[in-house]
């Protein structure tokens, strides 16, 4: 199963994915998750990493290689060939050479690239890449891919929520978190991909719940769970630390079970 989660910048995406990935863990699940942010930097000291692995970008030959094969699918006629990326038509994480995905107690990581300088270009290369990887990408019955997408929406876009069976959108306690889980919810629909529903975060009262909660039904779209505001959290963001899940375990579990309930997937309980 490969679940993608999307959101405003800020909402708590990577801390989500993190909690995620500790409660799989937790039901004996092997766990990937897919880091398709390329401007967030700190995903892998929140999943307890001391390094990154090295971008899947440089395993492809770098941007400037993926965007001379997306130009080779241009046709004379004015039309478009999408041209494959990888070499292979799947592929699995045991596949990957070790500089490109880290291990840890039962979590794996795999970075798709990140924006490293000004003047670098747009991120569409790794917005192809990310799509292609997670089209081709094979899972036994035990592992589950867990996606910290891009902020925003531009990831639709390219494609990326057709390659995954569930997107998720994290809403913070804002206005404008809660209208783009409306047009998250709207996009996933249009690209024929399962939305699953939102799940509220950094909550600091049952009044902000209450309000999030209606403003979310008012908007259609579907409420998961809800996972409170956490001082420990962000001391971990400040210090570089990895979460610590136990004080939401119930949340979070409240959380995965709604995921999988949405995408069909009762049985992987």
């Amino acid at each position: 199963m490969k679940i993608c989660m999307c959101g405003k910048g800020g909402s708590g995406k990577s801390t989500v994915v993190a909690l995620l990935a500790a409660e799989l863990r937790g039901r004996g699940k092997q766990v990937l998750v897919v880091d398709s942010d390329e401007s967030n930097a700190g995903l892998y000291w929140t999943l307890g990493f001391e390094e990154p692995p090295a971008p899947l970008m440089e395993l492809v030959g770098g941007k400037k290689s993926v965007q001379r094969v997306l130009r080779t699918g241009f046709t004379e006629n004015g039309g478009y060939e999408e041209k494959p990326v990888l070499a292979r038509d799947e592929l699995r994480a045991e596949d990957l050479p070790s500089a490109y995905i880290r291990r840890r107690e039962g979590v794996a990581l795999v970075c798709i690239g990140k924006i490293h300088q000004a003047l670098e270009g747009c991120a569409c290369p790794m917005g192809v890449l990310s799509r292609e990887f997670l089209r081709k990408l094979r899972t036994d019955d035990d592992e589950v891919v867990v996606v910290d997408m891009e902020a925003g929406v531009e990831h639709f876009g390219r494609g990326v929520e057709t390659s995954v069976d569930a997107v998720v959108v994290v809403v913070e306690p804002s206005l404008e978190s809660v209208s783009l889980a409306e047009r998250i919810a709207d996009l996933t629909y249009g690209a024929g991909a399962k939305f699953a529903g939102a799940v509220l975060n950094k909550v600091s009262s049952e009044e902000i719940a209450a309000q999030l909660r209606e403003a979310l039904k008012r908007r259609g779209v579907p409420l998961l769970s809800i996972i409170p505001f956490r001082p420990e959290f962000l001391q971990a963001g400040l210090e570089g630390r990895p979460v610590n899940a136990a004080p939401v375990t119930a949340e979070v579990q409240s959380l995965l079970d709604s995921i999988l309930t949405a995408a069909g997937n009762e049985a992987s309980n």
